[in-house]
C-alpha cells in the first residue's frame, strides 16, 4: 500500500465509523403502544439515515426529511426532499413547511424521530414574519464568507428563523427522540443543524453581539427583527420540551479513533491532536506543519514515522476575488506551502465528501506540492491569497474525490511523517 492509499483508507475508516446504522440501532427509542412514529430530518446525511431507521423500526412509520441535491437515496416509506446548500433556495422552504406540516397535528400519544446531521441549518429556510429567503441568502453568504465558527454562525442563524432553536419541536404535542450526527467541535446537539429540534439557552443578544464581532452586513429589518423579542428563541426550560431526548449517535471522535486503529495496525505510531478544532483554515494548518517540521528534524514530539490526526471545524474568510474550492482545500494548499521540500504528505478532506464550492471532498498535499504548482506556472502563496485552493491541486492532479459520503462529522485531516 503506498502512503496516499493509506491515508484514503484512513478516511474511509473515518467515514464507515459515522455511519449512522449503528448509532441509531443503540439509541432506537421503544416502539409506542397507541398512536403514530413520525419521521423529520434535515441534513447532508438524512437520507441515509431515513433508510437506516427503515431497516431497523420493527413498526410502522411515515414522515419526510430533506437533504442536499444529489444526496438522496432509495427509502420505503420516508419521503425524501432535496434543497440548496450551502445557500438556501425556494425547495428549501418548501421542505421546511413540509415538516411542519407533517408534526403539526400529532398528539401526546405520537412519537416523532427527528433524525438531524450537518448541513440543515442551510437546507431549512424558514424567515420570520417581515423577511424572506433573499434575506436568509444574504445571511448565509456573509456568515460564510466571515470566518466565524460554526457555532457562531449558528447562533445568528436561529435568532433569524421560524424552525431554528428548538421551534419545530415546540411545533407539537407529540414526544420528540432526535438522533443526531453532529458536525459541531464540542458536538454540542443544539448547534447541528443549528438546532430545529434541541434549543439552547443563547440569545438575540447574544446574535447581535456576534454580528458585530464579524463586522457582518446584514440588511436593516434583520438587525432590526434580532432586536425585537420576536427573535426570541425557546429556552431549554420550556415545558414543551420535557418529554423530549436527544442523543449524538456518531461524531468526529469515535472517527478519529476509527482511523487511528488503522494506522496502528501499519505500525505507525498515531497521535490524535483534537476532533474539536476551529480557527483560519490557513492558519490551523501552519500550525500543523510546524508540528511536522518539528517531527521531521528533531524527532519531536512524537517519533517518526508518525501520523497526525486532527477534526473539527475551520473556516475561510474570502476576500471576494472568486476563487475556487472549501476550507480543507485552503489548509491543504497552506500546509503545502508551510512544509515545502520536507517528507510530508497530508489529506485533507470533508467527511461528507463535498468540500465548498466544488465536487471534491478535499486534496492531498506534500512537500513537492509547491515545486510541481510551479512547474505549471502557477503560484501557490497567490492563489492562497485569492483563495484558490481547487486551481491549485486541479492543476497537479491531487484533488480528493469520493462524492456523497452519506454521513458528515466535519473535516478529516491526516499527516503522514516518515
Amino acid at each position: 500500500m503506498n502512503d496516499r492509499e493509506l491515508l484514503a483508507d484512513l478516511f474511509r475508516a473515518a467515514v464507515a465509523a459515522a455511519d449512522p446504522t449503528e448509532g441509531i440501532r443503540r439509541h432506537l427509542p421503544a416502539l409506542g403502544k397507541s398512536g403514530r412514529t413520525v419521521v423529520v430530518g434535515a441534513g447532508k446525511g438524512a437520507a441515509q439515515m431515513a433508510a437506516a431507521l427503515e431497516d431497523l423500526w420493527d413498526g410502522t412509520l411515515s414522515g419526510v426529511v430533506v437533504t442536499r441535491y444529489g444526496y438522496g437515496c432509495a427509502t420505503r416509506n420516508v419521503e425524501i426532499l432535496e434543497a440548496a446548500h450551502p445557500v438556501p433556495d425556494a425547495a428549501g422552504l418548501v421542505a421546511s413547511r413540509r415538516l411542519f406540516d407533517t408534526i403539526s397535528g400529532l398528539t401526546e400519544d405520537d412519537l416523532v424521530i427527528a433524525l438531524i446531521c450537518g448541513g440543515g441549518s442551510a437546507l431549512l429556510p424558514a424567515p420570520p414574519a417581515g423577511l424572506t429567503l433573499a434575506d436568509e441568502v444574504v445571511l448565509n453568504e456573509e456568515l460564510l464568507a466571515s470566518g466565524a465558527p460554526i457555532s457562531a454562525m449558528n447562533v445568528v442563524r436561529k435568532h433569524l428563523s421560524t424552525i431554528k432553536g428548538g421551534r419545530l419541536a415546540a411545533a407539537t404535542r407529540a414526544r420528540v427522540v432526535s438522533l443526531i450526527v453532529s458536525d459541531i467541535p464540542g458536538d454540542n446537539p443544539a448547534f447541528v443543524a443549528s438546532g430545529p429540534t434541541v434549543p439552547d439557552a443563547t440569545t438575540r443578544q447574544d446574535a447581535l453581539d456576534i454580528v458585530a464581532q464579524y463586522g457582518l452586513r446584514l440588511p436593516e429589518r434583520m438587525l432590526a427583527h434580532l432586536q425585537s423579542p420576536a427573535a426570541d428563541a425557546p429556552h431549554p426550560d420550556d415545558a414543551v420540551f420535557s418529554r423530549n431526548e436527544h442523543h449524538v449517535i456518531a461524531s468526529a471522535a469515535v472517527s478519529l479513533e476509527a482511523a487511528a486503529e488503522v494506522a496502528r495496525r501499519q505500525g505507525i505510531h498515531v497521535h490524535i491532536l483534537s476532533d474539536s478544532i476551529e480557527g483560519e483554515a490557513r492558519d490551523v494548518a501552519r500550525v500543523h506543519a510546524a508540528i511536522a517540521r518539528e517531527i521531521c528534524d528533531r524527532n519531536r514530539p512524537f517519533q517518526r514515522p508518525a501520523i497526525l490526526l486532527s477534526g473539527g471545524e475551520t473556516t475561510v474568510t474570502l476576500d471576494g476575488r472568486g476563487g475556487r474550492g472549501g476550507r480543507n482545500g485552503e489548509f491543504a494548499l497552506s500546509l503545502a506551502l508551510s512544509v515545502d521540500s520536507y517528507p510530508v504528505l497530508a489529506l485533507a478532506a470533508d467527511t461528507d465528501g463535498i468540500d465548498g464550492s466544488e465536487a471534491n471532498a478535499g486534496a492531498f498535499a506534500d512537500g513537492s506540492s509547491v515545486r510541481r504548482l510551479r512547474a505549471c506556472d502557477l503560484d501557490a502563496r497567490l492563489l492562497l491569497a485569492r483563495n484558490d485552493s481547487f486551481t491549485a491541486f486541479e492543476a497537479i492532479d491531487d484533488l480528493f474525490v469520493t462524492g456523497p459520503t452519506g454521513t458528515n462529522v466535519n473535516d478529516f485531516r491526516a499527516i503522514l511523517i516518515r
